[in-house]
């Protein structure tokens, strides 16, 4: 399964991040989406599932967005918070998180957890916009990187 990582979209869903969505058979999203029909955007492409960020807290998504998202899938646990400090590692095998802007994947060392922030495609603070992607099944992680995206089209004009 093809699990496509997404964090602080901020309102902005870029024609390059769509494209590149395409194909994901679920999208993750680490908070700070800032819109509703983003929202609905992204569950047209994959099933979404996603977590509140602190930009989050006056828009009306689906019920089972909140603060801490934990799911099962591919065989693995994942858990989903905005904040990479609330993450309980401790009870995942997949863990998600957002708020900086700055791509990382890596194991931690103590649970053995993948843990990824996947920057931002819309506002990055280190390099270029980036999203994540993860291929995962049968209970294991085959695959963990961070995908550069191009510049967005209304940062070249």
């Amino acid at each position: 399964m093809r699990f496509d990582i997404v964090s602080d979209t901020h309102g902005y869903l870029s024609d390059e991040l769509l494209s590149e969505l395409e194909g994901a058979d679920v999208i993750v999203h680490a908070g700070d989406m800032c819109s509703e029909s983003d929202f609905h955007t992204l569950n047209g492409i994959a099933i979404t599932y996603m977590c509140k960020g602190n930009n989050d807290w006056g828009y009306a998504y689906d019920s089972y967005v909140t603060n801490l998202m934990r799911f099962f899938a591919a065989g693995l646990r994942w858990e989903v918070c905005h904040y990479r400090e609330r993450l309980d590692l401790a009870t995942c095998e997949v863990a998600i998180c957002g708020h900086t802007h700055r791509p990382f994947v890596e194991r931690d060392a103590k649970t053995g957890a993948l843990v990824m922030n996947p920057g931002s495609p819309t506002f990055p603070r280190a390099g270029g916009p980036t999203i994540g992607r993860i291929i995962a099944d049968n209970g294991k992680v085959q695959s963990a990187k961070i995908v550069p995206l191009r510049a967005l089209d209304w940062q070249e004009s």
